[in-house]
């Protein structure tokens, strides 16, 4: 598919790399003015944005040299999207979109200007990335902070404290004031000695994501020359999985873009909200439309599901929506059989040889690999992966549970990191045959790295040579697969040495604190060592690194976004879904999730050994109104 990098006139220009666009998606991707795009699963979303991306850029809608900020929830996402325009632009206008998650983008502006906040709110330039938990909260509450003055309240209003809602509520819950607290109510008061603590005691500040997310916005609220200069570079806003946007990171947006010229789409869908756990606000497009005037706009094609699976869905919906507009296939049907059932089963192990059976049978059928199938659980993937692995193994399927950790990352994180990604890549090139497409992509990366641009064709034509050499030298060095973690790492740290780790750090400034870089590059050592057990050759090893022959095990949360030929729920019970009662609406939202990952086929599997089902009989209630058929497969 070739791109163009000369300038297209707005009437002329056409969807790039598919057929068409339904009529409310190609209205988005023209539209000069702010819009709340309501986009449901299937809708694809990442295609509308790269399609916009492409108008804007190459119509010159977003001008040379400004630029466009995609902001998403999670990495993947913000590595999917910005593949995606590299595929639907040239180099020399993808080069102008910067797609991150929105963790990155506060933490890359308090590691580039934080030293410019004031002295009550300054982190320590080598800050650590803290995760703390309700223990911690605990622990700060009743037994570190103290008792506060008399004039704030007494240690009984302390305690009073709910520890579940000092973060959302105290902590974080508001736009942090420049000279902290005047008359501060107790939670107030505690919330002050938290951040003191955090920034000016101990060896070196302290912080989590959502404090980060805190101190940018402040930062950006009180130095308008860091302000103007977002405000100038980005002429375009995209915010993808908007429906799990916070508090924190909206203050962000509305505090650099309120009243600009800058364009904002905001993209998501309500009846996948399931992050309110994570602080997530209950209706941000409501916010977004009265702060900015955004036109709200409806997608209705669905291009993943099938019809029978879009019908079931449209049930699922409206227990969380009941305006919901039923979405349009435009899917074909591939399978014969139901689309949707429950397989009722005696004990775990019968479950997970039966599983192993269908999946096998259903690749054989279907002509399928194993990554075209997942299995879903609700959360404690480990305890499920093992009963399902050595079932799965038995019929010839690898099954890997993505869900768990390598070292101090989780593996599928590890996945999307860039310095992971960067190394396979360079391993790809330099150690299997038929390597094009992995040329492509190392050269483009490492352009990135060294700040080459498009047009410098001698600059490109160096690194070129540079890479060529390199890869020569690596293949002759190791020739096969690492033995050890120890062989793994010096791989891994000889490829660090031709890349440059500083240039690394220049463009992905988390590499650069807490020693996020060195946990990163120890577990893709122990993950590459992990993957060449076998003997085999580097493709089978870097096949095995990637889960390329593996069926993944993943929970609900990891799955959004995702998208497989058929989708097995493992475990639909009172035990898995133990606070279903707790939040009846993310719990049905991340069921809604669950079902409409799935292009053919899903299937939800009950062992009573696990638990009953009577807390979640909502949840079948749904399932029978739908007309899904429940097996015993005993």
């Amino acid at each position: 598919m070739a791109v163009l990098s000369r300038r297209v006139r707005p009437d002329d220009w056409k969807p790039v790399g598919v057929d068409a666009l339904e009529t409310n998606a190609l209205k988005v991707v023209r539209s000069t003015d702010n819009r709340s795009v309501i986009a449901g699963p299937g809708a694809g979303k990442t295609e509308l944005l790269a399609q916009r991306a492409a108008y804007l850029l190459q119509t010159g809608a977003a001008p040379a040299p400004r630029r466009i900020l995609a902001i998403s929830f999670k990495r993947d996402a913000a590595t999917n999207l910005a593949a995606r325009v590299r595929q639907r632009c040239h180099r020399i206008h993808a080069g102008r979109f910067d797609s991150m998650t929105f963790d990155a983008f506060a933490k890359g502006l308090i590691d580039r200007l934080g030293q410019a906040l004031p002295d009550r709110w300054r982190p320590r330039p080598d800050y650590e990335i803290i995760f703390p938990n309700d223990r911690d909260y605990r622990d700060f509450l009743y037994q570190q902070v103290g008792t506060p003055p008399a004039s704030v309240g007494t240690y009984a209003d302390l305690q009073g404290i709910a520890v579940k809602t000092f973060e959302r509520r105290h902590l974080v819950g508001s736009p942090l004031p420049l000279d902290g607290w005047s008359n501060p109510t107790v939670g107030e008061w505690a919330a002050d000695r938290f951040w003191q603590t955090s920034l000016h005691e101990g060896k070196k500040s302290v912080l989590s994501f959502s404090m980060i997310g805190r101190l940018a916005e402040l930062l950006l609220r009180v130095n308008p020359v860091a302000r103007d200069a977002l405000r100038l570079t980005y002429s375009h806003l995209f915010m993808d999985e908007f429906q799990d946007t916070t508090q924190i990171q909206y203050d962000l947006v509305r505090t650099i873009f309120f009243g600009t010229d800058t364009t904002i789409t905001a993209v998501g869908d309500n009846k996948q909200q399931i992050m309110r756990w994570a602080m997530a606000m209950d209706d941000p497009f409501a916010a977004f439309d009265a702060d900015f005037a955004g036109k709200r706009t409806p997608l209705y094609n669905n291009y993943r599901s099938s019809p029978e699976l879009v019908r079931i869905q449209h049930i699922l919906a409206q227990a969380l929506d009941a305006r919901a507009v039923e979405p349009i296939s435009k899917a074909a049907v591939t399978i014969a059989g139901d689309s949707c059932a429950i397989w009722d089963f005696s004990t775990p192990e019968v479950e997970a040889a039966r599983l192993a059976a269908f999946v096998a049978s259903e690749m054989k059928t279907h002509d399928l690999g194993p990554r075209d199938f997942v299995l879903l659980v609700r959360q404690k993937a480990a305890d499920y992966a093992a009963v399902l692995e050595p079932a799965f193994s038995a019929a010839g399927i690898p099954l890997r549970n993505e869900a768990g950790a390598v070292g101090a990352v989780m593996l599928q994180e590890l996945l999307t990191e860039e310095v992971s990604e960067l190394a396979v890549v360079i391993l790809r090139v330099a150690m299997t045959k038929r390597a094009g497409r992995y040329w492509t992509e190392c050269q483009e990366a490492l352009a990135t790295l060294h700040g080459i641009t498009p047009d410098d064709e001698a600059a490109e034509s160096r690194l070129a040579r540079e890479l060529d050499a390199y890869t020569h030298k690596l293949c002759k060095a190791h020739p096969y697969p690492p033995s050890s973690k120890a062989a793994a790492r010096t791989i891994i740290d000889d490829i660090m040495t031709f890349v440059g780790k500083a240039r690394l750090i220049a463009v992905h400034p988390a590499y650069g604190q807490g020693g996020w870089l060195e946990k990163v590059l120890d577990a893709a050592a122990a993950h590459l060592s992990a993957s060449s057990v076998s003997g085999g050759d580097w493709s089978t090893a870097l096949d095995a690194y990637e889960g390329v022959h593996a069926i993944p095990l993943m929970t609900i949360h990891k799955s959004k976004g995702l998208e497989y030929h058929s989708v097995i729920f493992v475990g639909l019970d009172d035990g898995a879904w133990w606070s279903f009662a707790n939040d009846q609406i993310e719990a049905t939202a991340g069921f809604f999730v669950a079902f409409t990952r799935s292009k053919q086929r899903v299937v939800f599997t009950y062992c009573a050994r696990r638990g009953a089902r009577s807390k979640i009989a909502t949840l079948y209630g749904l399932l029978e109104k739908a007309g899904v058929r429940t097996f015993s497969m005993t």
